[in-house]
């Protein structure tokens, strides 16, 4: 069995300067929009809480909405998060970036892109995470699966990560069989049949089963490399071979756009889950540890799935919510209860104050956080629930001219409507796929004032000057025409 490596240099750290599934009524929306949310966040601590949880946060790569059968899926076999899901609480609104990196930036540092984003696989060293936030905070830290965001050997340890094993670090290698790995700052190479997913997934149980025999809290970060592509066979398909690509240094060999075996690689995904489920149940920590389970951005464009009777194909890279429409199932025994469905609008900004309520972590006054909680809807509290998400999406982190429609922008969204920069108003609810933008003339008064909440959204959000650098003037934005 491979021997993991235990010990890591641990990098500094800087703290970030300060930069409904239906429809609600129209006054609880316009309320709720004439508050916008507290730029500096203070976690809202409650002196009966028990002992601090740990905490494993799950995110799957390329897997949207409709690939979860809890969620109305019907394409793809997910028992265990189908059980997670039926013990715990499932939102229906969870909202994403379109692409990886843009997520994983918001998702680790409760910032909108807008403030933060540089450019694609690149997460700004002076960012301050969860990661960060957790460790400081007494929390022993790993991150395993898929790292792409730069910096080195060093910069997991740097972004708050005591120890890990991940894909794409130093080098873009094999990621599923036989792969090239970088674990605790050394290169991995492995040509005797094994698979990623299996390994990282090895290293994050093992990390558990180290931190509850020395009694510590821990934090998982569990970024997977599953079911993004290329589209192959799992160890459980008839067609997996264990010597494919052993000397494929770069992926050049992999069928990447095949649709074959991405079944076979989210019902994989599904198992992986489960082996770190198992892992708590055998050290009889499952009643200790909040588990959060989500996704980067929508499934890829090629695949079409079946949810809740209709076709739904996959939109990453887009802005509607084919591309941005995510799971988001969390799971605590004891103190979330089973079978809760919420419609709350959630964004990825949200989970760095969600993290810092559950576990009394205080956020540095030095950093603006954009998100908040959503502790309080998991203790089956009301709490103080979003009326609308923001998305600043530019993949390279300059103004884009030409491309494909909602592939690059601005938005904001309600649960019923989507309003883009450009003025592209959508009613999300009838038109998923967003092909038919309502006219300016023919919207109602309560539809014109949720269009004006929404403008008002994407103007205090913005970057200051981009589109101004990129030669576009403010006459032309929102304005409907």
């Amino acid at each position: 069995m491979f021997q993991f490596l235990a010990n890591t240099q641990v990098g500094c750290r800087r703290s970030f300067p300060r930069h409904l599934l239906h429809r609600i009524t129209t006054l609880a929306f316009l309320l709720a929009t004439t508050v916008i949310p507290q730029l500096l966040y203070t976690p809202t601590l409650q002196a009966d809480q028990p002992t601090r949880p740990n905490i494993i946060l799950i995110m799957a790569d390329d897997m949207g909405f409709e690939c979860v059968g809890a969620n109305g899926g019907a394409s793809y076999n997910t028992p265990t998060l189908d059980q997670l899901a039926a013990d715990g609480m499932r939102f229906e609104n969870c909202y994403s970036q379109p692409i990886c990196t843009p997520s994983r930036v918001q998702i680790m540092s409760g910032i909108y892109n807008s403030r933060n984003y540089v450019e694609f696989g690149l997460l700004d060293p002076s960012i301050y995470t969860f990661g960060n936030l957790l460790q400081d905070n007494g929390y022993r830290t790993c991150i395993v699966g898929k790292w792409q965001l730069g910096g080195g050997f060093e910069g997991p340890n740097h972004f708050g990560f005591d120890e890990y094993c991940l894909w794409q670090v130093t080098r873009r290698p094999n990621r599923y069989p036989n792969p090239g790995l970088e674990i605790d700052h050394e290169e991995k190479d492995f040509k005797e049949g094994q698979y990623g997913p299996d390994i990282v997934s090895d290293y994050a149980c093992d990390f558990i089963r180290r931190q509850v025999s020395e009694d510590e809290r821990f934090f998982v970060y569990y970024p997977m490399i599953l079911p993004h592509w290329p589209f192959e066979p799992t160890p459980d398909s008839e067609e997996w071979d264990p010597t494919a690509r052993v000397d494929d240094a770069s992926e050049t060999g992999a069928p990447k756009k095949s649709q074959k075996f991405f079944s076979d690689m989210v019902t994989y995904a599904d198992k992986m889950v489960g082996k770190i489920v198992a892992t708590l149940d055998e050290l009889d920590v499952r009643d200790e540890t909040l588990i959060l389970f989500t996704g980067d951005n929508g499934t890829y464009e090629s695949i079409v799935s079946q949810l809740r009777g209709k076709d739904w194909r996959g939109g990453k890279s887009y802005m509607t919510d084919h591309g941005t429409h995510v799971p988001l199932i969390v799971n605590w025994p004891g103190r979330i209860q089973p079978g809760r469905v919420n419609t709350d609008l959630i964004d990825f900004s949200d989970f760095l104050p969600t993290l810092a309520d559950v576990t009394e972590s205080p956020v540095p006054e030095s950093v603006a956080v954009d998100g908040q909680s959503f502790w309080p809807q998991l203790q089956g509290e009301v709490g103080n629930p979003r009326s609308w998400v923001y998305c600043w999406y530019f993949r390279n982190g300059v103004p884009t001219k030409g491309g494909k429609k909602h592939s690059a922008g601005e938005s904001a969204r309600a649960h019923e409507y989507r309003l883009y920069r450009n003025g592209g108003f959508f009613n999300t609810l009838e038109d998923d796929e967003e092909r038919s933008p309502l006219p300016m003339k023919s919207l109602s008064a309560e539809q014109k004032s949720i269009r004006k909440k929404l403008a008002e959204v994407i103007e205090l959000n913005t970057r200051e000057g981009f589109y101004e650098s990129g030669g576009e003037t403010k006459a032309k934005r929102l304005s409907g025409n």
